[in-house]
């Protein structure tokens, strides 16, 4: 362990903190959501916050694999104050873009180094960026759609955002400790 981290691994290093923060900052859209007594955008934002947690643990799990260090770093405090009900999604496409544009220059580091595992390792990630991005999207406009009425928003992420029994991904990479449900 203990060589010096190329600027892909510092940057790799860097979103941890990315996916940690995304995770907390789902976590106080649910509660915000929770609060509003929109228990089917809560529970969305609370699913939302774990998988952010589980990809910053498959960045763990990478290091680990490679026998590179593993700096564990905190977390940016989340904004949970909001006007209404679409600012949490417009604050979480907007988080989803910014993260995209962190994956994609992840990719970039790595196949500029040269380092062609960890161009393997980002390839899963920008694809489940456009997921994101295209799932907030669409979440976004429903919701303005909705034009305020919050039944019809809950009943669409309920019977669309919602759905038990999603078939876990069997492409990702692995996360330390196991992914979170």
């Amino acid at each position: 362990m203990s060589e010096t981290p190329t600027q892909f691994q510092e940057l790799l290093h860097d979103q941890i903190s990315n996916e940690f923060s995304a995770s907390q900052q789902y976590i106080a859209l649910g509660v915000w959501y929770d609060a509003h007594d929109m228990p089917q955008m809560a529970r969305h934002f609370y699913a939302q916050a774990v998988e952010e947690r589980n990809h910053a643990m498959m960045i763990i799990q990478y290091f680990l694999d490679r026998d590179i260090d593993v700096r564990v770093p905190s977390a940016a405090a989340p904004t949970t104050e909001f006007d209404d009900y679409e600012d949490p999604i417009a604050l979480a496409l907007a988080q989803e873009k910014v993260v995209t544009e962190q994956i994609v220059a992840l990719a970039s580091s790595a196949r500029e180094s040269g380092d062609y595992l960890g161009e393997q390792f980002m390839q899963w990630f920008l694809k489940e960026q456009v997921e994101e991005v295209a799932r907030m999207t669409t979440l976004q406009t429903i919701a303005h759609r909705a034009a305020g009425n919050l039944f019809d928003l809950e009943n669409f992420v309920e019977r669309e955002l919602n759905t038990a029994g999603a078939t876990p991904d069997a492409a990702a990479p692995v996360a330390a400790g196991g992914n979170l449900q």
